[in-house]
């Protein structure tokens, strides 16, 4: 647990950098606040939120002893987990400057700097939020073990996590797709129909995916699992 803490207090402390960084950006070089990156950064942690009140939806529960309480909190919850957990890796695709204007003088080494803290904060938010969730269903489906991290199944279940991330990665840069689009059930399925009946659109989406899951899950490897000895 106290691994667990740790990793979490540095992710906490990259996401304050790169929002120092970028509300800084503007007073120090007499520009513009990029407000995007400021909503992209609380998107970004959005999920950790709802995983924290999903704890205390469970405990109350708990409390309750009621089965239908705590079924509730996991759909309600879980459903709204996995559609703001893309907004969290959402950030790698700022590493394409979008945000840079040649007239505001801002230095390139200073734009470097504050995207890859926010693409690096944005991927560590994901394998936080990740380690959690597969720490938690391990701890329901394996109490008594010693080491239930091990387990295979609670392994498949973070590459199914990654892949659905990268997904609505996809959607949200090409399709331009919000979390709350699912609230207008025809124009989402409408757009997503007509988008991947372009010719190439599905191998570019597989492309995007099967890079980007990759990514997320090799980094999950080398920085997250030796830190709380999942291995």
């Amino acid at each position: 647990m106290s691994s667990v803490l740790l990793v979490a207090a540095g992710v906490a402390l990259l996401n304050v950098y790169a929002l120092l960084l970028v509300l800084l950006r503007a007073p120090v070089y007499r520009t513009r606040l990029y407000t995007p990156m400021v909503l992209n950064i609380a998107l970004s942690v959005a999920p950790a939120v709802v995983l924290l009140l999903a704890g205390l939806g469970l405990l109350l529960a708990i409390a309750a002893q009621s089965t239908l309480m705590l079924w509730s909190v996991f759909v309600v919850f879980g459903i709204a987990w996995v559609l703001f957990l893309p907004n969290s890796a959402y950030l790698i695709t700022e590493l394409n400057f979008s945000h840079r204007k040649q007239e505001e003088g801002v230095p390139l080494w200073y734009d470097i700097v504050l995207v890859l803290t926010l693409a690096l904060s944005g991927v560590m938010n994901t394998l936080l939020n990740v380690l959690l969730v597969q720490t938690l269903y391990v701890a329901l489906r394996y109490p008594n073990e010693a080491r239930p991290l091990q387990r295979v199944d609670s392994w498949l279940m973070v590459i199914v996590v990654l892949a659905l991330v990268t997904f609505g990665m996809y959607l949200g840069r090409y399709l331009r797709f919000n979390s709350w689009d699912i609230t207008h059930p025809g124009s989402f399925l409408r757009k997503l129909t007509e988008h991947f009946r372009t010719p190439g659109k599905r191998r570019e989406a597989l492309g995007f995916c099967v890079v980007h899951t990759v990514l997320l899950a090799v980094m999950y490897v080398v920085v997250v699992a030796p830190a709380v000895d999942l291995l």
